[in-house]
């Protein structure tokens, strides 16, 4: 089973050091400096079959150009998204950042961060992932 992981930040050098560690891992890895690039932003909706999901795991910025992190993944939820684990970055979270984030269930990583936290964090996240899980084919015709 092959895992699928969607990147957000605004930094390429950040977007091509995850992308590294997931790639490494052997995922499908989405990268957007933007999530606005995003078929999971741009949509009014959830774009996934109720029987899949968009990915195992997101990771996003939370100050980027163009929408806020935890902006984005309110939004996810209010478009009836099938919620991976997600993971928020920043070098400044705000004491309202971190409320929002733990209301929303996500963990928190403050940059610069070492790749073994986040290997750590993705290594919990595939034990969790069920070996029945489908995921949205987003090439597919619509």
């Amino acid at each position: 089973m092959r895992f699928r992981a969607i990147i957000f930040d605004d930094s390429s050098l950040i977007r091509f050091s995850l992308w590294s560690i997931f790639d490494g891992r052997g995922y499908e890895v989405f990268t957007f400096p933007d999530p606005g690039l995003c078929p999971l932003h741009t949509s009014e909706k959830c774009p996934c079959p109720p029987e899949t999901k968009c990915a195992d795991v997101i990771i996003s910025d939370v100050k980027m150009s163009g929408i806020n992190g935890l902006d984005f993944v309110e939004q996810l939820i209010q478009k009836g998204c099938k919620r991976p684990p997600i993971a928020l970055m920043s070098a400044n979270f705000s004491e309202s950042d971190r409320a929002r984030a733990a209301i929303l269930g996500c963990a928190l990583f403050t940059k610069p961060f070492e790749s073994a936290e986040i290997v750590g964090w993705i290594e919990e996240v595939e034990r969790s992932i069920s070996s029945e899980r489908a995921l949205f084919d987003w090439r597919a015709p619509a």
